[in-house]
Formats: C-alpha cells, structure tokens, sequence
C-alpha cells in the first residue's frame, strides 16, 4: 500500500540542533518511533475534516532531544476514510506496517476508538496481547458500528482476538455504568480509579511494565480554562501525573504500540498544545531509558509466610522493580510493586497477585 495517497507530510520548522525537531525523520525506519496524527472524531461524535496539527507540532518540535538515541519519525496526517471503518483499515495498514520494521507506532488524535486499530494491527502480529487502557468511562455497549462506547467490548468479545490480560486504569465511578464495571470484574481483569493513580505513579506502575499496547483517552484528564477532550471533565489526572504516567508508558518493557486519543484538536488554546506535546515527549523519553537498560538482569527473591503458605517476590537489581512468584522465568511473574511485598509482610496479600 502507498502511503503517500492517504497520509499529508508534516511541513518543515526551523529548530535548533538541541532540539527534538532537528533529529525527526519522515521515512518509517526500523526501531524507531512513529508519529502518526489523526483527525477522524467520528467515534465521537465529532468530523472527519483535516485538521491543523502545527501548533502542536511547533510546541513538541522546540523541546529538547536530550540524548535520545531512538529514531524518531513524524509520518504526518492521516487522511480520513469515506467511513470509519475505512480509516480503520488504513490505520491497521500503517500500525501494521510499522511492526513488520520494529517500530513502535505513536497514533495522536482521533476518537477512543481507534485503539480498535492499534490493538487489530498488532495482533496480526502477536498473540497474548497485554492492553492497558487510561481512560475515566468503561463502556461495552454492543452495536455493528463502532465507536468510543463499542470497540472496547469488539476488543474483549472478538474470537480473531488474542488478549492476555486488559489493565483499566483512572475510571470514575460517577460516570459509569454499574453493569460494565461488574463484567470487566466478573472476568478478573483489573479495574484501577482514579483516586488510586493520583500523586504517585508506584502503585499503578506494575500494569504497565510488561504492556504491549497502551492507549490514553484524554478524557481522563482534567480540563483547564478550556476543554482539553472531546468529553471535557473536571475531575481526572493533572497536568504532571499525566506526563509522569506517558513516561510510564514508554518504559513498558514490550511496549509495541501507543495511542494518545479524544484530544480537542479544535482547541485553540495554547497550554492545551503544550500539554500535548510535553506528554507525547515524556512518552519518547521513557522508551529511550528502556532501550538503553540491560538485557541481562538479575533478582534477588524474598519469602513471606502468610498462614503457612510460603510466597515469593522478586527484585530485579538494576530496576529495583518487583515481582510476584517464584518461577525461574521472570515472564511468568507477575509484576507488582514494594508496597505489595511489604503489605504481604504483615500478613495481606492482594487477591490480585494469586488469582489464576
């Protein structure tokens, strides 16, 4: 497939050298980073229509490339299909395309459900996918369309899908349905509010470690002076948790795909452009750190007796992260956090780590 039919090159700005838009390309290259822009919000309730993505550029493009050593490429805008469906499709092609190079697709813009794409185009790739979601609704409503309320549940309920474990991180009670809630629980995947990811990203850390895909709907976000989602809400993640958890993001240790969706690309306001790019950047930032870590690790294991049942955590020495389990094989540890290890020294162990 020709990308150039369907996919407008970003233009060129003038940046300094210790600039991050002096090292960006435009050719898909192998191990880099892909940014992608879309403007389909049909998922949404929103257009189809080409939009501007310059003012977001111009903010991401003047912040510092530091050392990064991942290539980085903006592929530019993606055109919208005749349908939804069809930017799915080209979508998949793209996100596909880039996984056959070893790069790891960044998609910016566009309703919640794109993640549809992200996850299809990877699984064409990989079974036992690991999905982690930040987003404040959970919604698996059933239609033949799909959109931001139905993809989620076209994700969990495909028979061509092959998910191994779906994280969902920031949801708010106030604005759920108690039956959406009670399935992702009922089929023991976890269920993380948002009160629970403020201040700190430690506790929430241990989902996104081993994800192979992470997508973000920016309605978790808190919005301010001006809407910064689709669905503008007064309550969610702050400006800094949010970068602090992009860089979570990128420090995923299979991190293969990210989606940063429901962003208000009719915002004019400035700070919401900042924001944008400072989180697309602390994402780059934290892939760049895990490229550069070891391959080769060490554990330390710890045994706690909990009513005469012997558990094992583990510590990798050179992260200082942890592990759940006493396999040879770190892969089939769970990831946890400190606190779980010494919570599990007084006695409480979370049902989350001994469920099968």
């Amino acid at each position: 497939m020709n990308f150039e039919d369907f996919i407008i090159s970003p233009r060129n700005f003038k940046t300094e050298k210790w600039q991050i838009g002096s090292q960006i390309r435009k050719e898909i290259k192998e191990d880099s980073i892909v940014l992608l822009f879309v403007s389909d919000y049909r998922g949404a309730n929103g257009d189809a229509e080409v939009q501007d993505f310059t003012a977001i550029r111009k903010e991401f493009y003047q912040l510092s490339k530091l050392d990064f050593e991942v290539p980085l490429v903006d592929l530019g805008d993606l055109v919208s299909g005749k349908s939804v469906e069809d930017t799915h499709y080209i979508l998949q092609e793209v996100v596909s395309a880039c996984h056959y190079k070893r790069a790891i697709p960044v998609i910016i813009g566009g309703s919640n459900d794109l993640a549809f794409s992200l996850f299809s185009g990877l699984n064409f790739h990989q079974e036992n996918i690991n999905y982690t979601q930040i987003s404040n609704i959970i919604s698996l409503k059933q239609s033949e369309g799909i959109n931001e309320h139905t993809f989620l549940n076209k994700i969990l309920g495909s028979k061509n899908f092959s998910i191994k474990n779906y994280h969902h991180l920031g949801y708010q009670k106030h604005l759920n349905e108690a039956d959406s809630v009670k399935l992702i629980k009922e089929v023991e995947f976890d269920i993380i509010r948002l009160a629970e990811m403020m201040n700190s990203t430690e506790k929430t850390e241990p989902f996104f470690r081993k994800a192979d895909l992470v997508t973000v709907n920016c309605d978790a976000i808190e919005s301010f002076s001006e809407a910064f989602s689709m669905n503008p809400q007064v309550n969610g993640l702050n400006r800094r948790e949010i970068c602090a958890y992009m860089k979570e993001i990128g420090l995923s240790e299979n991190l293969k795909s990210a989606g940063i969706f429901n962003y208000n690309i009719y915002s004019e306001n400035q700070l919401n452009h900042q924001l944008l790019a400072q989180m697309i950047w602390y994402l780059i930032e934290g892939i760049n750190i895990q490229k550069s870590h070891p391959k080769e690790r060490h554990y330390e294991t710890f045994y706690v007796l909990i009513d005469e049942h012997q558990y094992a955590f583990k510590r990798d020495t050179f992260s200082n992260l942890w592990y759940f389990g006493d396999d040879d094989n770190i892969e089939n540890c769970i990831p946890c956090s400190r606190k779980d290890f010494d919570e599990a020294k007084k006695g409480w162990l979370s049902p989350r780590l001994t469920k099968k």
